[in-house]
């Protein structure tokens, strides 16, 4: 134990002899320094400008561009791959639709639905197109109110019957083409006010429901509409009214000269007498005959409207009525209350049926010809 830190301090000693041998030779292979030479110039350090920064980011980019050129191909590649599919799917389906439409004859949902976007012709009705979505819309409900409540078989024993409401609905359509045009050159439209009135008449004769469910039943189960498809018909059953009013000028001037002998007082019966078409109203002076209530569905929703808004012994002005039947058209008529008795009315009528607008439709139609672009 004694022996070991005598060996460490020879070392040291030894050490310490050699030490200035080894720094004379380690100094001795200096070079000195040649003061002489003249320092480095400025002008032989290389400058930093914005065209030596391009070069050095082109080269750090370089060895990127093998990997990023790959990739925007890739991404072009997907984007044409993407459009052409996209492209060919469109072309199929318009390819398919026009075989269902103008070869088959499909009136199911999903052509239904892909002519309410694309706007298929099916006919040219005085230089105007009409639409396969206005003739789909006439038919699909013959079809849903004929299946679902009469219970037809439209693809076997029944298909003679289809074939003629596709004739009945085309010819409808193309006639309210023609209507339509009427109307334009009359200056004649509908408001959605008024279609909104029309359809709080109806519902206040119940005529479709007490409710607003009961209301949306209806229409869905007897005719596969909602409430925005009946206000569509309701529309256009407006503007036919208003148009075959406009070009009776005959019955106008009748109405107007009933009305005018009314407001000198002369009697409610006479006037009716010289002036309704009512064929009853030379026995009974006009009168209904029966107590009138909101709800009744044998007049006309305007005239119900009226009737309620006047007082005992008040007559109207001259009222543009609906239909009642299907086999009715437009009239004009002016109304007079007798009797109030709590909820019903008794009441007089003048009536004045407007001339059948179909002659001037087929005016018009002699004038600008329909083409079909089907063969039903």
């Amino acid at each position: 134990m004694i022996k070991k830190p005598k060996l460490k301090l020879k070392r040291l000693r030894k050490a310490k002899e050699i030490m200035p041998e080894v720094i004379a030779q380690t100094a001795a292979s200096i070079k000195p320094i040649d003061r002489s030479e003249e320092p480095p110039s400025l002008a032989d350090v290389p400058k930093i400008t914005n065209e030596s920064i391009a070069e050095h980011r082109e080269e750090v980019l370089k060895g990127a561009r093998k990997y990023i050129y790959p990739l925007r191909q890739s991404k072009h590649r997907i984007i044409v791959i993407t459009a052409t599919v996209m492209v060919s799917a469109i072309i199929g389906l318009l390819v398919y639709c026009s075989l269902g439409l103008y070869k088959f004859y499909q009136y199911n949902t999903f052509i239904y639905r892909v002519t309410q976007v694309v706007p298929f012709p099916i006919a040219k009705a005085g230089g105007q197109y009409v639409t396969y979505e206005n003739y789909l819309f006439e038919l699909r409900h013959y079809v849903h109110y004929y299946e679902s409540q009469q219970q037809r078989n439209f693809a076997g024993a029944d298909r003679q019957q289809l074939i003629q409401f596709r004739r009945q609905a085309l010819d409808n359509v193309i006639s309210e083409a023609y209507i339509k045009q009427l109307a334009g050159q009359h200056h004649i439209s509908v408001s959605g006010k008024e279609v909104d009135q029309r359809l709080d008449e109806v519902r206040a004769q119940n005529r479709l429901g007490g409710n607003d469910k009961v209301f949306a039943d209806v229409l869905r189960s007897y005719w596969g509409w909602s409430i925005n498809d009946f206000k569509r018909t309701l529309k256009q059953e407006i503007l036919t009214e208003k148009v075959t009013a406009a070009l009776d000028n005959a019955g106008n001037q009748k109405a107007a000269a009933a009305l005018a002998q009314i407001q000198a007082g002369t009697d409610f019966a006479t006037v009716a007498k010289q002036f309704s078409d009512d064929p009853t109203v030379q026995a009974n002076g006009g009168d209904y005959g029966f107590a009138i209530n909101k709800a009744n569905p044998n007049l006309p929703p305007e005239v119900i409207t009226a009737l309620f808004s006047l007082k005992s012994g008040e007559s109207s002005n001259i009222i543009l009525a609906s239909p009642v039947l299907s086999n009715q058209g437009p009239s004009l008529q002016i109304v007079k209350v007798t009797v109030i008795s709590g909820s019903t009315v008794t009441a007089q009528h003048i009536t004045i049926n407007l001339k059948d607008i179909s002659g001037d439709v087929a005016s018009l139609k002699k004038q600008k010809p329909t083409h079909e672009y089907v063969h039903l």
